[in-house]
């Protein structure tokens, strides 16, 4: 398979190369660009990135596996991302993980068997606050429960 990015992200691409005063700058922009047309970042899309920047797959590879935004595996119809760090802990994280585990069938890096749930970690989400907080498919819920879980969840189409 190859990879190619669609007429709107070429577009965005062309834009953004005359604003970079070098074209290593566009890396993230072009990662996300990626991610966000494909849902996930291809080996293809690592291929054909690299070659554009003149970097290697192998550099390239690196940042992404660098930054936990990036999504390097297809993930399902609704991506679920609970934060991992020290508030969000405290407050119930684990027994949002267990809860997940045992009544959606899912563990951090695991999708659902009909597709539609992934479950990753991730580190903050920035709500400390609202803790324990979730992004699901990137908005953010806060002072989630194992209840309030299942309502968001049972809700989706």
């Amino acid at each position: 398979m190859s990879f190619t990015f669609n007429p709107i992200n070429e577009e965005k691409i062309k834009k953004l190369w005359g604003e970079y005063p070098k074209k290593e700058s566009l890396t993230l922009p072009m990662l996300w660009m990626a991610q966000y047309q494909e849902g996930w970042i291809t080996p293809e899309a690592i291929r054909t990135i690299a070659a554009r920047l003149e970097l290697s797959p192998s550099h390239l590879f690196g940042i992404a596996t660098f930054y936990t935004m990036f999504r390097l595996s297809a993930v399902g119809t609704y991506h679920i991302e609970l934060c991992q760090t020290l508030s969000c802990a405290l407050c119930g994280k684990d027994a949002l993980i267990e809860h997940l585990g045992k009544k959606w069938g899912i563990r951090p890096g695991e999708t659902t068997e009909d597709g539609r749930f992934t479950l990753s970690l991730v580190e903050c989400l920035g709500g400390c606050g609202g803790a324990p907080m979730l992004s699901l498919n990137e908005t953010y819920h806060e002072n989630v429960t194992p209840e309030s879980l299942d309502a968001l969840l049972e809700g989706l189409s």
